[in-house]
């Protein structure tokens, strides 16, 4: 394939209390070898040395780990490509003279900043609730090697936790649920003996964190799991509530 001409129409907004617009912008010349934050910092290279406003996007690995290369493409979490992050896209999967829509992630717990940048430190708060284990520290601790754990469950909580919290599964949501973040982060202990002391206390308060910062609900959609970059599975999801409802009773 030649190097491909492209339309691209961007989401540009100056700050969280700023009106926004879609901008059109052009770009030329584009390798379909490119990833498609490359083809960003080409149009962002093109802006500058125009004198223009750069469009603003997080990055920070760009090897599909970080979650921070959040934006909606033609209508699509990360993009038309299946189990990549936005970092992982390529531009072979478009064509020489597409027009690309590129949008911020869009939910009420994930406010706009600038332009492609949103605010999920809603997800870091529903951890700090309950993502974690205490640690006995006094010199006593026990060999983790020690506790004999079940093949299949140490497999589904590592499936569990590759969730990198993108935020994909809000984005694509219909109902910006949060739901498949916080199974996957309930998962991860609840099938681990050392997830058990704390098992109870954990789900409540990250379920409850999670209907504090306005997500939405569960409904079945199953597109959160479609979209996942890393095809976190809805199982987690029952998973959580099946959790949250031991926990109401003993609460």
């Amino acid at each position: 394939m030649s190097n491909m001409n492209l339309t691209l129409k961007i989401w540009r907004q100056k700050g969280p209390q700023d009106k926004g617009q879609i901008v059109e912008y052009k770009v030329t010349d584009i390798s379909e070898h490119m990833s498609f934050l490359e083809m960003m910092d080409v149009l962002n290279e093109q802006l500058i040395n125009a004198g223009d406003e750069p469009v603003a996007f997080d990055h920070d690995c760009r090897e599909g780990i970080c979650g921070m290369c959040s934006m909606y493409i033609n209508g699509e979490a990360h993009g038309p490509d299946r189990g990549v992050t936005t970092c992982q896209l390529h531009m072979r999967m478009f064509n020489d003279g597409d027009t690309i829509y590129i949008e911020p992630f869009r939910a009420k717990a994930f406010p706009v900043i600038k332009d492609l940048v949103v605010d999920r430190s809603s997800f870091e708060r529903i951890q700090q609730a309950g993502g974690f284990i205490s640690v006995n520290t006094s010199g006593n601790t026990q060999d983790a090697n020690a506790l004999p754990i079940a093949k299949e469950a140490a497999d589904k909580a590592m499936d569990a936790a590759t969730c990198i919290g993108c935020g994909a599964c809000v984005a694509t949501c219909k109902n910006s649920s949060a739901m498949l973040f916080v199974g996957a982060k309930v998962s991860q202990y609840a099938l681990l003996p050392q997830g058990q002391v704390e098992a109870t206390e954990r789900v409540l308060n990250m379920v409850n964190q999670m209907d504090e910062e306005g997500f939405g609900n569960c409904t079945n959609t199953g597109a959160c799991e479609v979209e996942c970059p890393k095809g976190i599975s809805l199982e987690n999801i029952a998973r959580m509530n099946s959790e949250f409802l031991k926990a109401s009773f003993k609460g």
